[in-house]
């Protein structure tokens, strides 16, 4: 994003490397009191991928010495190469297994393979030593997705924080799924358009469809669980995937700086299997607001809308898209009360005023909770790791 000349702004929409850029101590920048940006100083404690894995692990392990046991909601996954040696322990557990390849800081798909031989790894591994070789992460691929129509899909849900300290999370409700353009299938490993269901990809698919963008309203693909499932599994699965939205932003909760000036609108990414279990995949920090078809260019369209009308409160002109000229008078929504919902936005979690919300998302999976259902008894420290191979 720019800004104007005189920094007489109160809202600035900005580039992980700018806020990177102005928040270094030597920028000799400060923010005033009503002036806000999109990204937290550290933001990459949650969407940078191998950061991710090592903070949830880590706040696993923490709640397991807590007595609170919460279902695993990531997959096994090493960083490499230095967590090689104990990826090729792991791969000769489980011989079969299929992983997925990607860069940590990469995103729209780039650089992203999947593999299921051991020689496949020395091989990309020939040449890449040194400090300037780049860094990926290896996950246990889930070989089992559920699958529409053949074909795998994967959930993008849009979740705003507006604070840290004390955590503070609004849900978008107006997601949507994101389809292979091919019929799944776990043996053709090395065709993207079965695998990854990155627009970006698939989008360059001979078979991709310009009208729907191979996208399915949130809403549309609850009607269908629901149809084929029941509600009640229905809305298990999606108590569970807000349980990951609101266990996976605890989790860096004490690494992250609560900058009183930021909030953030991530892209969650939840992969479902075929169990109807949630796994999370990714956190984007910048999630693309650009659009293929008309109905996206609509949901984004509202989306930044109601981000806008949260954080700025009472200062928003939503018919004039703009904040008011006043900007001494400019007010952020972290000094508004307790939070409420926006437009399409949800109070998902207020850790100030709703003092029972951690009880209840503490409770996860310990009772009537079904949807856990691949029976691991791994602990949670090693975060989705299953004891069988199949």
């Amino acid at each position: 994003g720019s800004r104007t000349e005189n920094e007489d702004w109160n809202v600035y929409w900005a580039s992980v490397t700018t806020v990177k850029a102005l928040f270094h101590p030597e920028s000799g920048q400060r923010l005033t009191e009503n002036q806000i940006i999109n990204h937290f100083p550290n933001h990459f404690e949650l969407t940078r991928k191998d950061l991710m894995v090592k903070n949830i692990k880590r706040y696993l392990r923490e709640m397991a010495k807590e007595g609170i046991e919460l279902p695993d909601f990531v997959p096994t996954t090493y960083m490499l190469p230095a967590d090689y040696s104990l990826y090729v322990e792991e791969f000769r557990r489980c011989p079969n297994a299929t992983w997925i390849m990607k860069p940590y800081n990469a995103a729209q798909g780039r650089g992203i393979f999947l593999v299921n031989k051991l020689a496949q790894i020395k091989k990309w591994s020939c040449g890449r030593s040194g400090a300037t070789a780049q860094q990926y992460v290896i996950s246990r691929y889930i070989e089992n997705p559920m699958l529409i129509g053949g074909k795998k899909f994967d959930l993008r849900l849009y979740v705003l924080v507006t604070s840290y300290k004390p955590l503070r999370v609004y849900r978008y409700t107006q997601g949507f799924a994101r389809f292979c353009n091919a019929k799944y299938t776990n043996t053709d490993v090395a065709n993207p358009f079965v695998h990854l269901t990155n627009v970006a990809i698939q989008k360059t698919a001979d078979e991709y469809n310009t009208n729907h963008g191979g996208k399915w309203n949130i809403q549309h693909l609850r009607l269908f669980i629901e149809a084929t499932w029941g509600k009640k599994n229905a809305a298990r699965l999606f108590d569970d995937v807000d349980h990951i939205i609101v266990h996976s932003l605890r989790a860096v909760q004490a690494s992250l700086i609560n900058d009183k000036h930021c909030f953030e609108c991530y892209g969650y990414d939840i992969l479902i299997d075929d169990h109807l279990k949630p796994w999370l995949v990714e956190v984007n920090a910048s999630p693309s607001l650009s659009t293929t078809t008309r109905s996206d260019k609509l949901m984004k369209s509202a989306l930044l809308n109601d981000v806008l009308q949260l954080v700025c409160g009472t200062n928003y002109n939503s018919k004039n898209n703009n904040t008011e000229k006043n900007s001494a008078s400019f007010k952020p929504a972290f000094l508004q009360g307790p939070c409420f919902d926006v437009g399409d936005f949800r109070v998902l979690y207020d850790e100030q005023y709703d003092i029972d919300a951690v009880k209840y998302w503490n409770s996860w999976g310990t009772s009537n909770n079904t949807s856990n259902t691949n029976n691991s008894t791994t602990p949670p420290l090693l975060s989705g790791e299953r004891n069988n191979c199949e």
